[in-house]
Parts: structure tokens; C-alpha cells; sequence
């Protein structure tokens, strides 16, 4: 396969490590060009590859917000852990609507497959995020090791790395989510991006794209941490339901040394909280990294 070429939009040092913007033109996402950010911790070369932990940002957010107000750089490098940051949707496709609401189409991908024609030329985000990003990155010879890799992201991106971590054909060795919109097919945002996006509308998603409906079918152990606030408005109004997602997981044998679920007193749906709670999970995603 040829080599795809990369060009570099900016770098940072931080943290001792780099943080580098990236485009290339993109074949799963029907030919656009998309942006992602890639974190290389300091100690990283050819010959000591750092792990790769995948970041998916939420509704209206780019590959710069987790980058920019996650927190997640000093951690990262302590533990010596790449983090890739993807962007949330293609962007423009020009399509005729997608720009209409700002929690569908640009800006809100829902890491699917989009199987509705109209969508289903660019909206490939799953398959972007959990095959193309590495097989481009790896062929660029960056620094970083694709066969240990883990996922985290927050809400839309919650769910996103939680249905990620269940489905994907290449394993992660965990999944972690801040506030995740946990049982899409039950709530506003997930209905209406799977009657857009999908052919089959909700019925189709449930096998694929709710993370609660596949832990209740999923055998093999896991390890998941999900942090969601009580002062967060869509958690009050019904949009993440993080507690149908561990009845589920208890219900299918996934007991307390498998998911940790943790309520935070107060906390809304922020990146004060995000940062928060950043280490914790960076930390979380370190002991199977490296195991």
C-alpha cells in the first residue's frame, strides 16, 4: 500500500513530548481532507515506541479541544503514552443539511458507518478512526505502537470508544469515557443521528453502535472506567443514561473488577470536569498499556 502523505500544520513541545497537527487526504471519508492531532511522548523513537491511547472529542468539537483543555499531557508523558486526537466528522462534504443542526452532521459524526446513501460516501468515522488513522500514522513512521492501543472520549466520544472497544476487529486493551451518551438508542441525540445516518435507523445501531445493548451480549472480560457528573444537564435530562449501561454490564456478568462507574458529586458536562479527572484515566489506561 503507498505510503499516504502527511502534511504537518504545526507542532508544540509539551510536557518534554511533542503535539503535532496533521493532514492528509482522506480515502474513507470519501476523498476530504481531514485533521487529527497526534501526541508523542518524550523517549519515543523507532526503537522504543510509545502506546497509543485514542481520544474522541463530543458533539460540535474538533481534534483541538481534548488537546487544548483536556489535561491529558503531563499524565500521558509521565506514562510514556501516544494520544491521538481524531476529529469528530468529515468536514466539507456538502451535503445539503448537514450543517442545519449542531448535533448532526458537521461536527457530529457519531463514529458510524453511515449506511444511508445520502451520508454513507463521507460519513465512514468508525472506519477512519479505528483503521485508516493507524494504518496512516504507521506508515509515516512515527513513533508509535498501534498493537497496544486503548480508547477514551467524552459523551459523543464516550460513546464512540465505548462501542469502539466492544465491536472493533483490532482489540483495545481498555476503554474509558467522561460522561458518555451510553444507550444512544434511547435517547434524542443517538435517535436522531441513527435515523440520519443509518438505513435502518435505530434497529440497525443497536448491534452496532449502543454500547449498552452490546455489553449485554459480550462474553469476554473488559476494562472500562466511565466518569458522569451530577450536575450535568444532559445526564438530568436523559441524553448519556450511564446507569442503562452498567445494569446491563452487571446483567451480562461484567462485575465491579471489570467496570468502574463513578457518580461525580456536582460536575457537569465540561472540560473543567474532563481535566478533572484526566489523570485518572490516563493512569486507568496505563496499567494495561503497559502491562
Amino acid at each position: 500500500m503507498a505510503t499516504v502523505q502527511l502534511e504537518k500544520l504545526s507542532s508544540n513541545k509539551t510536557f518534554g513530548g511533542e503535539l503535532v497537527k496533521y493532514k492528509f487526504k482522506s480515502a474513507a471519508l470519501g476523498g476530504l481532507y481531514a485533521q487529527f492531532n497526534l501526541f508523542v511522548p518524550p523517549g519515543a523513537s523507532e526503537s522504543n515506541k510509545a502506546p497509543v491511547l485514542v481520544y474522541l472529542a463530543g458533539l460540535t468539537c474538533t481534534e483541538d479541544n481534548g488537546a487544548q483543555k483536556g489535561a491529558f499531557f503531563g499524565p500521558a508523558a509521565a506514562q510514556g503514552i501516544a494520544i491521538l486526537f481524531p476529529d469528530t466528522s468529515p468536514r466539507g462534504a456538502g451535503i445539503e443539511g448537514e450543517d442545519a443542526d449542531w448535533d448532526f452532521g458537521t461536527g457530529a459524526g457519531f463514529y458510524l458507518n453511515a449506511t444511508n446513501p445520502k451520508y454513507a460516501k463521507h460519513y465512514q468515522m468508525y472506519t477512519h478512526v479505528t483503521m485508516e488513522l493507524p494504518s496512516v500514522i504507521q506508515s509515516n513512521d512515527i513513533s508509535v505502537d498501534f498493537s497496544r492501543q486503548s480508547i477514551f472520549g467524552h459523551s459523543m466520544g464516550g460513546h464512540g470508544a465505548l462501542t469502539i472497544y466492544l465491536t472493533a476487529e483490532k482489540p483495545y486493551k481498555s476503554a474509558s469515557a467522561f460522561a458518555p451518551i451510553s444507550n444512544p438508542t434511547k435517547c434524542p441525540w443517538g435517535e436522531k443521528a441513527f435515523a440520519g445516518y443509518l438505513q435502518g435507523g435505530v434497529e440497525e445501531a443497536k448491534d452496532k453502535y449502543d454500547a449498552t445493548e452490546l455489553i449485554s451480549k459480550h462474553t469476554n472480560p473488559v476494562h472500562i472506567l466511565i466518569d458522569y457528573g451530577t450536575g450535568d444537564n444532559f445526564y438530568k435530562q436523559g441524553q448519556l443514561l450511564p446507569e442503562n449501561f452498567v445494569k446491563a454490564a452487571k446483567e451480562a456478568g461484567h462485575g465491579e473488577d471489570q467496570i468502574t462507574a463513578r457518580s461525580q458529586e456536582g460536575y457537569d458536562h465540561s472540560y473543567f470536569f474532563i481535566s478533572t479527572f484526566a489523570a485518572d484515566h490516563i493512569n486507568f489506561h496505563a496499567g494495561f498499556l503497559k502491562a
